[in-house]
């Protein structure tokens, strides 16, 4: 059968509207149509002709806000010469939208509106749609079994989502799994956390929207933790240009649709290889993260390579954040010294990447002192009541109520002319005053002020930074893309990302600054960087290559933040997003078990993850180089796609452990490791009662020799006793200072490692005591502790299963 083009798709779709008073567009895979009213009234599925417009709800193509009542159209008008739609509104409001159906795709621009400066916001959508299946909330996707139907906004304005809040931030929620949910208890049900916005899980399925804000004047909202925050007016051109793409194709081709929009649009299509970074396998590359300078940047260079990654990041280069000035101990020669180390990794094959903090401003940064920059965020403004000198500690102003909000007040700043000032409170009653102020505060020039001058009290963070306007916001950006063209840095997170919500323009905000950065970096950097952060959204998703969060600095290496690591591999796979695993930090005291433990995790989600290192760690871990190189041996293997779907899921439950073993240089052996932890504690117990712990362990397969590491935790023990089965009694008198471990790998002998895993001693083992058959087996541990009372010994039985092979498919 020949396909038919577009454009007769178009025509006979618009023939047969005569007649059914519809507007019908049709491409290969995707129908919409209009009613006279304005509103959608088919999203057809043409290949299995199923409508999945939900038609009991409200679906207006376009509806608009003035004087805070949202309006829908009333009527709709088709200019079939010029493809335009025109749609009435109450008062005679009328808007133009030029809609071009293209080959996969329809788009519709808002080109003209009656009384554009009243207009306070427009809306596309919400549709409502009866695919549920997958709900990609930020990409703009929903899924049904066979069918995707998506919503792209097409420029930086267009923010993807709804006006939920008038500080345009988008709204969190948790909604139930829809899986096994017949036999769980109430407390038991899984949800899902939704970062809502493009796509937006509802009752009846699912919803898809956009919208764009006037931002023409002055408005005051909630923002940033204060109850009355400023968001200044922005000239973009208002709500004239709000442009969106709808498109539905089948479930495998959204990616390939949505990369084609990209490249038609004009929408960033970064790439990283040469390929498309939404689908390159080196999206989600491991990367190391330690400091560097010119004076070591051969040794940063060599743990890359021993670790086998190509990508090395700093962590932390800059003295100062806002005009990201270099830390002239790391690197004296500036920014030239910084590209000298660029130059030299990427010589041995690996590129460079900085951490940034978007858009925090240190107070030592020349945007802050001795000279404040006027574009510093503020809360909100008021004026002086009455002249004060340089001296003066009380300061009259006319109202409180940008001063008053201590919630999100680390700094307690003000900005009067040139001069910072700090106060400690504010008056309870009129005449108000800012009260105990620090004059001259950050090296500014404390000064006399004339009553009617502007007071603002600043915006700062808990990082004690202050933040940016919309205009600051978008020279800081351009600031960080300079270095990146001067210096040839291929990577960067843009942590902090939601501080740009201090221009009172939420994720607009956050898009401004990244969309910035993008649109000043030369070819060469776009044709190969990559770009993540702890945060995204909608129009953002073009631009950077991932998200990437899960630190590593509130508990050890295998509980810090581990289920919301998990959590966000669901959010990235339903959103089309490389998978990260977030940062972790090896420690003097990390063990190769525990790297082997993340490495499955990484494994099981493709995802990558940052390696924090330093060279003091390094030097002390006994297991470094061999940490080093099992990073490399599993990236390796992750990177060809050795793994199969079964294995994958295994490695997902974190209880699981795993050993991967090279063969060669395409070929591992995968071994599954079942692990059993136990602790013993000191005990009080009435006498000629025992002391001892009896723990239960099950040996999955045929005879096995187990395994185990012990460790003294918080204390010293010793007469250590261990006993399999109620018979086979194993002593070892030896004493186990704090943190040390005695670690058993089959064989004649156990090893007695210190804290940093150095080898102690070796400790004589008959390994048939060791020696079990298949099913359940009990295991008492008995120990002396030490004076500490907060003494524990921790026992992991470890048994290993069968080899499985696994080889590159590349």
């Amino acid at each position: 059968m020949k396909k038919i083009p577009v454009q007769i798709l178009l025509f006979l779709g618009l023939s047969c509207s005569l007649f059914s008073r519809n507007v019908t567009l049709s491409l290969h895979s995707f129908q919409l149509s209009l009613d006279l009213s304005g509103s959608v009234v088919e999203l057809l599925d043409i290949k299995n002709d199923i409508n999945v417009l939900v038609r009991h709800q409200p679906s207006p193509l376009l509806s608009i806000r003035v004087d805070g009542e949202t309006k829908t159209p009333v009527s709709l008008r088709y200019e079939k010469a010029n493809n335009l739609l025109f749609l009435t509104f109450a008062n005679n409001i009328e808007a133009t939208i030029q809609v071009l159906p293209k080959e996969r795709y329809i788009t519709f621009e808002l080109t003209a509106i009656t009384d554009r400066e009243k207009i306070e916001l427009v809306v596309w959508g919400p549709y409502p749609i009866s695919l549920n299946t997958i709900i990609g909330e930020t990409v703009g996707v929903v899924q049904g079994e066979k069918f995707a139907l998506g919503i792209q906004a097409l420029n930086p304005k267009t923010l993807g989502g709804y006006p939920w809040n008038e500080n345009d931030c988008m709204p969190q929620i948790d909604i139930f799994d829809q899986d096994d949910l017949s036999d769980m208890s109430e407390e038991g049900k899984r949800y899902v956390l939704y970062r809502v916005e493009a796509a937006k899980p509802e009752e009846y399925g699912s919803s898809l929207q956009a919208y764009c804000r006037n931002r023409n004047r002055e408005r005051i909202v909630a923002n940033w933790d204060h109850d009355k925050y400023t968001a200044p007016p922005f000239e973009n051109g208002g709500v004239i240009g709000t442009k969106i793409a709808l498109f539905g194709c089948a479930v495998d081709n959204i990616l390939d649709t949505i990369g084609r929009i990209e490249m038609a649009e004009g929408l960033p299509h970064p790439t990283i290889d040469g390929e498309w970074g939404k689908t390159a396998r080196s999206a989600s590359a491991a990367y190391i993260i330690m400091g560097f300078g010119e004076a070591d940047m051969d040794k940063a260079i060599s743990v890359t390579q021993k670790a086998g990654l190509r990508y090395l990041y700093h962590p932390g280069p800059f003295q100062s954040w806002g005009h990201f000035e270099l830390n002239p101990q790391q690197f004296p020669n500036g920014v030239a010294g910084l590209k000298s180390c660029v130059d030299k990794a990427r010589q041995a094959g690996i590129y460079v990447g900085v951490h940034t903090l978007s858009n925090f401003i240190t107070p030592n940064d020349p945007y802050v002192t001795p000279v404040p920059d006027p574009r510093l965020a503020k809360v909100g403004t008021s004026v002086l009541t009455e002249n004060i000198d340089d001296l003066q500690r009380n300061i009259p102003i006319e109202s409180p109520d940008f001063f008053n909000q201590f919630k999100n007040n680390h700094l307690k700043t003000i900005l009067v002319g040139d001069e910072l000032i700090r106060y400690g409170r504010v008056s309870e009653q009129a005449p108000w005053r800012l009260l105990d102020c620090v004059r001259g505060a950050f090296n500014t020039q404390a000064s006399n002020h004339a009553k009617g001058e502007k007071i603002s009290k600043l915006a700062d963070h808990a990082y004690r930074v202050f933040l940016t306007n919309p205009e600051l916001s978008i020279e800081m950006s351009k600031n960080i893309a300079d270095l990146f063209n001067k210096t040839g840095l291929r990577q960067i997170s843009f942590d902090g990302l939601e501080g740009n919500r201090s221009t009172g323009m939420g994720n607009y905000g956050e898009i401004l600054f990244t969309q910035t950065w993008y649109d000043h970096l030369n070819e060469n950097i776009r044709q190969h960087y990559i770009a993540d952060a702890s945060r995204t959204s909608h129009f953002f998703w073009h631009i950077y290559t991932r998200m990437n969060w899960g630190e590593p600095w509130y508990a050890g290496f295998r509980e810090s933040q581990t289920e919301y690591r998990l959590k966000n591999q669901a959010y990235f796979k339903r959103n089309l997003m490389p998978a990260m695993l977030g940062w972790f930090k090896m420690t003097a005291e990390t063990s190769i078990e525990d790297i082997e433990w993340m490495l499955a995790r990484s494994a099981a989600f493709n995802a990558g993850y940052g390696f924090v290192v330093n060279y003091k760690d390094l030097e002390q871990n006994a297991n470094a180089d061999q940490i080093l190189e099992v990073l490399g041996r599993w990236e390796r293997a992750r990177m060809a796609d050795v793994f199969s779907d079964e294995q994958k899921k295994r490695m997902q439950d974190i209880n699981n452990e795993f050993q991967l073993v090279a063969v060669s240089q395409h070929e591992w052996q995968l071994s599954q490791i079942h692990s059993f932890k136990f602790t013993h504690e000191r005990k009080v117990r009435q006498p000629g009662e025992p002391l001892c712990s009896t723990f239960s362990f099950n040996n999955p397969f045929d005879d096995r020799t187990i395994n185990f590491i012990l460790s003294a935790d918080d204390g010293d023990i010793s007469d250590l006793k261990i006993e399999i089965d109620h018979y086979k009694e194993i002593e070892l008198p030896l004493t186990l200072k704090a943190g040390e471990k005695l670690k058993y790998n089959s064989g004649s002998e156990a090893v007695l490692y210190s804290a940093q895993w150095r080898q102690l001693a070796t400790v004589a083992l008959d390994s048939a005591l060791f020696n079990v058959s298949s099913g359940e087996h009990t295991l008492t541990f008995d120990c002396r502790f030490g004076e500490d009372n907060e003494s524990k010994a921790k026992l992991e039985i470890r048994i290993a299963g069968p080899m499985e092979k696994v080889k590159s498919k590349f």
